[in-house]
């Protein structure tokens, strides 16, 4: 729930008559959730995460690793369409598909290991914003997109460091993604590099 809520219509993933998500602790405030939410995700993080191949199937798992305190629907794709400042995001019919193209981008040159470190930042930048744009969770999409870039820059020979991420500047940075302007968001990965 950090963030700006979503634009939904008639989302049944809230309690009646409320914007809140519904959880695993029960809480119906959403100050109560996302303070909870920051606690039970950081401590997921720091956790191993769990292996995969870098496929949506991969990707999938490590949402569930990181919200499978919060949510039970955690790793799974979200059903209802969603918005953000009036830019829609990927219909929720469409996000297998989508994350099958997306995904299979990860299999060129510019993601493994030994890659030069300009072809990385400028793919993962690229990577990054189809995969915001698609956004397939319900929740949780910006935390889960950092957490596998860092594991893409690892396996790259790039590490990141996710504590060096200014929130306001990568958001925008994501936003202006969105519009297809990729410069703000291979700043902030280039900043984010060990």
């Amino acid at each position: 729930m950090v963030g700006d809520p979503y634009e939904t219509h008639g989302d049944p993933a809230c309690y009646p008559g409320s914007d809140v998500l519904r959880n695993l602790p029960g809480l119906r405030s959403i100050e109560e959730l996302e303070a909870f939410e920051v606690e039970a995700v950081g401590a997921r993080s720091i956790e191993a995460p769990p292996a995969g191949r870098f496929d949506p199937k991969h990707y999938r798992a490590l949402h569930r690793h990181l919200f499978q305190d919060v949510y039970d629907w955690a790793g799974e794709y979200r059903t209802i369409r969603t918005a953000k400042g009036g830019n829609w995001f990927c219909y929720p019919e469409h996000i297998p598909a989508q994350m099958e193209t997306v995904f299979a981008r990860l299999g060129n040159p510019a993601f493994q290991p030994g890659c030069e470190v300009n072809q990385f930042i400028d793919a993962a930048a690229d990577f990054l914003a189809d995969l915001n744009a698609i956004h397939p969770f319900r929740e949780g999409n910006g935390r889960a997109q950092l957490y596998f870039v860092r594991l893409l820059g690892l396996r790259a020979g790039h590490p990141f460091r996710l504590e060096s991420v200014e929130r306001d500047a990568f958001l925008q940075a994501m936003i202006d993604s969105f519009n297809g302007r990729l410069e703000a968001l291979i700043d902030e990965l280039e900043r984010m590099l060990a």
